[in-house]
C-alpha cells in the first residue's frame, strides 16, 4: 500500500459540493489519520443535550455551550473528550503515553498555580495524567479518570458523542473527489463558543482563495 502522510491533528472542511447531510458544512478535527483509516469528530454540531445529562463529573470543566456535539454518526452511544492543554508542552506531535511509568516532577516554576495535591498527577513535560496528546495542545480524555486529574490543567473541554470514521483509503479517496478541504488546526476551534459559524470562520481566516469559500451561501439558489 501506498504510505499515507498522516493528517492527524489536521482540520476537515466539508466543501459546498459535499453531498452527505451528515457533513455538510462541517468542520472534522482529525484524531488519527494512517493507513488503516481514520477517525475525527465534527466540532459544529452541538446538540439540545447537557454535558451534566450525561457527564455530570465533567460538566464543571466543558467550555461553553456547555453541551454534548455530535462527533459523527458512527458509534452515538460512546463519548469522546477532547481537551486543550495550554503551556509549554514537549514533544513533537506524537501521542505520549500516559502509564509510561515517568515520575511527575514538581520543580516550582513549572508547577506555578497547580495545587500540590495535583502535582503528583502530571507526568514529566507537563503531560497531565488522563490526557493523550493529539496535535499540539489538543489531545484526547480519559473520560474514566477523575476530573481533578486535569481540573487544574485544563483549558478547554469538549464532549463528542460519537465519531466520523472512514476505512483504508476512503478519506484519501473523497480528498480526490473535492470532498474536503485540508487546513491547520487551531486550539480554539475546540473550544469555539459560537460553532455555527465555525465553517466561515476557519475557512475566512486561510490566506488564500479558500477565504472566498467563507461567503458561500447557504443555499446557492439564491445567489
Amino acid at each position: 500500500m501506498t504510505e499515507v502522510s498522516s493528517l492527524t491533528g489536521r482540520l476537515l472542511v466539508a466543501t459546498p459540493a459535499l453531498a452527505d447531510p451528515n457533513f455538510d458544512r462541517a468542520v472534522v478535527l482529525l484524531l488519527d489519520h494512517d493507513e488503516e483509516g481514520s477517525l475525527g469528530v465534527v466540532l459544529n454540531r452541538p446538540t439540545p443535550v447537557g454535558v451534566a445529562d450525561i457527564l455530570a463529573p465533567w460538566a464543571s470543566l466543558a467550555g461553553e455551550p456547555g453541551v454534548v456535539f455530535q462527533g459523527g454518526p458512527v458509534s452515538l452511544d460512546s463519548a469522546l473528550g477532547v481537551a486543550v492543554v495550554p503551556g509549554g508542552l514537549s514533544g513533537e506531535g506524537g501521542v505520549p503515553s500516559v502509564d509510561s511509568g515517568a515520575r511527575p516532577r514538581d520543580d516550582g516554576a513549572e508547577m506555578a498555580g497547580v495545587p500540590a495535591a495535583d502535582r503528583a498527577d502530571v507526568q514529566s513535560g507537563d503531560e497531565p495524567l488522563g490526557w493523550r496528546r493529539v496535535h499540539g495542545a489538543i489531545g484526547l480524555v480519559d473520560l474514566e479518570a477523575p476530573p481533578e486529574l486535569l481540573a487544574a490543567v485544563l483549558g478547554s473541554l469538549r464532549i463528542f458523542a460519537g465519531y466520523a470514521g472512514w476505512g483504508p483509503g476512503q478519506l484519501e479517496d473523497e480528498l480526490v473527489e473535492g470532498a474536503w478541504y485540508v487546513v491547520e488546526s487551531e486550539p480554539g476551534d475546540v473550544s469555539s463558543p459560537d460553532p455555527e459559524r465555525l465553517w466561515r470562520a476557519v475557512l475566512r481566516r486561510q490566506r488564500n482563495e479558500l477565504a472566498m469559500v467563507a461567503t458561500y451561501p447557504d443555499d446557492p439558489s439564491l445567489n
